[in-house]
């Protein structure tokens, strides 16, 4: 299937790598204006972007910042939140502020923006989640509650903003090989171990979101709204 948002102004967080560039790069194939952000003070802090992509630098748990990207996107028909990242250690309360709260305090900024879209099947939300909404995690529990809760919140952002023309979806990925994650997939159990769980086999790749996402944010999906889709290649159905 071929998607077409040209006309489209979207906004896609933490696209300067990954799946936020996977996606930022694919919206801008399918006619759409994109916008990325990344924490660099500049966009040639970075060695390669997202092409024809306009850059604004953000950090989540900043809330002046986030207040200053809505303003800075005078209309807006789609809204990916991809932004997020954990440490190790984990710090618990910095985890939730930058995945969770940095998060509602962008969404919250922009739906009324979002519900203004003349987009074919409304203004539409997309935010990442991950396998840890749905699994405890010894090493980074912060940020496994913080998408845990980005789940339910995309169910409640969704009942509110529903009659104003708003569709607020989520995005579970699986394993997928990104520059925040090689440290594991290259490791020689951890990887290994990951793809045989799976039943395609594999570790996925950043561009194996982008038909889901493209989906969500479509007027194929017009009558989609408070789901979150997982995208694990067969991770969740494992048995053990």
């Amino acid at each position: 299937m071929i998607f077409d948002f040209t006309g489209c102004e979207v906004l896609v967080t933490g696209g300067t790598s990954g799946i936020g560039a996977a996606l930022a790069e694919a919206f801008a194939d399918a006619g759409a204006s994109v916008t990325i952000t990344g924490t660099a003070r500049q966009a040639s802090d970075y060695k390669e972007l997202p092409p024809h992509a306009r850059y604004l630098q953000m950090n989540l748990a900043d809330r002046g910042s986030v207040e200053a990207v809505a303003k800075a996107c005078d209309t807006l028909d789609i809204l990916i939140n991809n932004a997020g990242r954990t440490s190790m250690p984990e710090d618990f309360d910095a985890a939730v502020d930058g995945n969770l709260k940095g998060t509602y305090a962008l969404t919250l900024a922009c739906l009324p923006k979002l519900a203004e879209s003349r987009h074919e099947g409304g203004g539409a939300v997309v935010s990442m989640a991950s396998m840890m909404s749905f699994f405890g995690s010894s090493t980074f529990p912060g940020y496994g509650a913080a998408k845990a809760a980005l789940v339910v919140l995309t169910r409640s952002l969704a009942q509110a903003w529903g009659p104003k023309g708003v569709r607020i979806n989520a995005l579970a990925p699986g394993a997928i090989r990104t520059p925040m994650t090689s440290v594991f997939a290259d490791d020689p159990d951890y990887g290994p171990g990951t793809a045989a769980r799976i039943a395609l086999g594999r570790w996925g790749t950043p561009e194996d979101m982008v038909g889901p996402a493209l989906f969500l944010c479509s007027s194929s999906a017009r009558y989609v709204t408070g789901e979150c889709l997982s995208a694990s290649g067969g991770y969740l159905i494992a048995d053990s």
